[in-house]
């Protein structure tokens, strides 16, 4: 690591135990704090989630926002019954024209909940606790000087301690460390579960697709500079793992959402664009066949500027 970022390692790298609830409850003092769990077919898990942050975090979180993005299952009704508040993704800012992917839900979060804090989880988390929360949250009541703290935690993979976060350490990382040396400091680049001031959140673009957290990740760099930025440890975090096919698709966004942020911020001359598409095989009785897939993404500007908006 650059000497800059090693100083920055050590002084915004902090870890869950830090932060015991009762010292959070005290520091919280005025600040209202709401936790956001985006959801697409996640009933096995998205209420423990809901009734662990309910049931243990009462004194702290204002609110616990559920954005079901497209269910084909009950998601929704179980978030429900577990006491959350239910927003479907696509009724949220009705005059806009719908977009695709969990970026989509994470900005039209920040319409319909009035947290000065923000903090994001994913909903597909197993053995949840609440300390995943407590510790995003900690480093921001007690430094009003960061903006954004990121989670980094172990990810468990077919019964080894470590191995998940494939994406991570074959595509991100290596992006983060050729363009953004400053970021290489961040040992969970993509982690779901990460928390912000609403003022900071508010003045950005969310990428709509997979590469929301690099997205967010650059330009909270760009808008606040690397110090207001943190990370804490969580632990451990268990959640579901998708396809070798389905992390293609995933790369290709992240790499699509490199590509943005680079030319955006005039570190390559572009001589073309890049393709959209993702040509994948999948053998099959009769051999290989080909599957195409759409990776394209798409943007939401900074909330602040869309007419209507009102936490």
């Amino acid at each position: 690591m650059l000497p800059e970022v090693e100083s920055w390692w050590r002084r915004r790298t902090f870890s869950a135990s830090d932060w015991p609830l009762g010292r959070l409850v005290e520091a919280k003092a005025g600040t209202s704090i709401s936790v956001v769990l985006p959801a697409r077919d996640e009933r096995e898990t998205v209420g423990e989630i809901v009734g662990v942050l309910l049931r243990e975090l009462p004194d702290l979180v204002d609110e616990v926002v559920v954005i079901d993005s497209r269910s084909t299952d009950d998601t929704a009704v179980v978030a429900a019954r577990a006491g959350a508040a239910v927003h479907a993704q696509d009724e949220i800012l009705p005059a806009l024209k719908p977009l695709d992917g969990k970026g989509e839900a994470l900005w039209k979060s920040l319409a319909v909940t009035s947290g000065d804090l923000v903090a994001f989880v994913d909903s597909d988390i197993r053995n949840f606790q609440s300390s995943l929360v407590t510790g995003l949250l900690g480093p921001l009541l007690g430094h009003p000087d960061l903006a954004y703290v990121k989670g980094c935690y172990d990810r468990p993979l077919r019964g080894a301690p470590t191995g998940g976060g494939r994406v991570t350490e074959l595509v991100a990382r290596p992006l983060l460390n050729l363009h953004w040396p400053e970021l290489a400091g961040f040992m969970q680049p993509l982690a779901g579960e990460y928390a912000g001031r609403r003022s900071a959140l508010e003045r950005v673009p969310f990428i709509t697709g997979y590469g929301v957290e690099l997205g967010l990740l650059i330009d909270l760099l760009s808008l606040a500079g690397l110090d207001a930025l943190a990370q804490v440890d969580l632990g451990a975090r268990e959640h579901s793992h998708q396809s070798t096919e389905a992390l293609g698709a995933m790369a290709s966004q992240i790499m699509l959402a490199a590509w943005s942020r680079l030319e955006r911020e005039s570190k390559i001359q572009a001589a073309h664009e890049p393709s959209t598409h993702l040509t994948q095989f999948r053998r099959t009785r009769t051999g290989h066949h080909t599957a195409d897939r759409d990776v394209s993404i798409s943007e939401r500007p900074p909330i602040l500027t869309v007419d209507g908006y009102r936490p």
